[in-house]
């Protein structure tokens, strides 16, 4: 059944107007926006109205490694190739089972933050040996299960890995879940579309860096996505990977990338923090997105992404909560802009004319996560997905905003600012509850004890 919401203030593509009326279709699309209207017969929203935040980056088993990453390395050195092998423990102890229930609790909390539609970079394909599941789709479908318990539209990008570093070496065994031949991923990507289309996921690809995909395979692996869907890619995160793709090519990654493959909309290039001017005026220029991560950059110790720069140009730029050790879109946008404080030493970096600094991010990260994602969504507009989210105007930290809702809710002291959550036209999450979050918590409880048995 149709459903027409009111709410006092929504932030729309133009701005912020007032007494909007949004008309949600039985196919759960937004079928018309009026401002300036009284509520009349339609359901009240309960608060101010934002477009759900497209999450265009996520690895959904690492929320169970949240937290148990603090010790520090030998001698004291910690950094993310030391982070990635922890990762990779737990890798080797992950079941289809316990990827399902790990994928359902980080996609449920995602609805409870504000996330919208979630793009998966699902790389663990095989057992623990290494040896392909009898179906070999088998760890997929387990994350588009997950995804449809928690009612999270799903972009999947299945990940082709080959290899252990520049120029072809060899994986290592602690890689071996994640390898396949060009052939088999092409196969693999074909047995999924039926599955997606079944629950309205959408499928890309994502070929996962220049250190594990060779540039023949990497061609072979954009060929094999289907027509005009999402092609993902890790590039320059790490100082170290930017040297030693200049010792494998005499070119930094996402120079290499852009003067070797037509990257254009469909592309996002995952963190981008290691660029040099050039290179991020290219990037501006291409139309792909630069895939954000900034509680994660900072976790891992990446570095700081040249937003100011970037931003200027034009870029288009979104984020996610990649290792979900933190799930909230605010504190992505937050981080975002207090690292470029930092780095510039000004305040207000990420702005927007005519809007307030919070408000022109989540625009901005909203239309180009739902076009990292292949959705049409991200804006309260006719035509987009009914992805809403509706903030608490009981939250005292919000309490007396207007325009300023969401400089409240990202820089202000809010750390619940989401009531409820509405995905594909259906509501989810309602008065800061997921619609089936208790079951979920306690099949993810049982996986993690589980998990903790068989912990060496």
């Amino acid at each position: 059944m149709a459903t027409c919401l009111h709410a006092p203030l929504a932030l729309l593509p133009s701005g912020w107007e007032r007494d909007v009326a949004v008309s949600v279709a039985d196919d759960g699309t937004i079928a018309a926006v009026h401002a300036g209207r009284a509520r009349g017969d339609a359901q009240d929203a309960g608060g101010t109205l934002v477009p759900a935040m497209p999450n265009l980056h996520s690895h959904a088993f690492q929320r169970a490694v949240a937290g148990r990453s603090g010790q520090a390395g030998r001698g004291g050195e910690d950094s993310f190739w030391t982070w990635r092998q922890a990762m990779y423990g737990f890798v080797g102890r992950l079941d289809p089972d316990a990827c399902e229930a790990i994928a359902a609790q980080a996609y449920a909390e995602m609805a409870k933050a504000g996330y919208g539609a979630v793009a998966e970079f699902h790389y663990v394909h095989h057992d623990p040996d290494g040896r392909p599941y009898a179906d070999r789709a088998e760890m997929s479908a387990r994350v588009l299960a997950a995804a449809q318990a928690a009612g999270t539209p799903l972009t999947l990008l299945p990940v082709y890995y080959a290899h252990g570093g520049f120029g072809g070496v060899p994986p290592t065994p602690a890689q071996r879940r994640f390898v396949m031949s060009t052939g088999a991923f092409a196969t693999l990507v074909e047995a999924l579309l039926p599955l997606a289309a079944a629950q309205r996921a959408i499928v890309g690809v994502a070929p996962h860096s220049l250190r594990a995909v060779a540039p023949d395979e990497l061609d072979r692996v954009v060929a094999a996505s289907p027509a005009g869907s999402p092609v993902h890619i890790h590039v320059a995160e790490q100082i170290a990977e930017v040297d030693g793709c200049l010792a494998w090519s005499g070119a930094r990654p996402v120079e290499w990338l852009l003067g070797h493959c037509a990257v254009d909309a469909r592309w996002c290039l995952v963190h981008a923090t290691h660029m040099e001017d050039r290179e991020t005026h290219a990037l501006a220029a291409s139309g792909a997105v630069a895939g954000l991560a900034p509680t994660t950059e900072a976790d891992l110790g990446d570095g700081v992404f040249p937003g100011v720069a970037y931003a200027a140009q034009g870029g288009r730029w979104g984020v996610g909560s990649d290792s979900n050790t933190i799930v909230d879109p605010f504190a992505e946008l937050r981080q975002l802009e207090y690292s470029q404080r930092l780095a510039h030493r000004r305040r207000n970096l990420m702005h927007g004319a005519g809007l307030s600094t919070g408000a022109a991010m989540w625009l901005a990260a909203a239309r180009s996560g739902a076009q990292a994602c292949g959705r049409k969504a991200g804006a309260i507009e006719v035509g987009a997905q009914a992805d809403l989210v509706v903030l608490d105007r009981d939250e005292a930290a919000l309490a007396g905003h207007g325009d300023t809702v969401l400089d409240a809710a990202i820089f202000g002291p809010c750390r619940a600012p989401v009531r409820h959550t509405m995905l594909r036209g259906l509501w989810v999450v309602r008065d800061g509850h997921h619609r089936d979050g208790d079951r979920i918590f306690a099949r993810y409880r049982r996986t993690i004890e589980r998990l903790a048995k068989a912990e060496p």
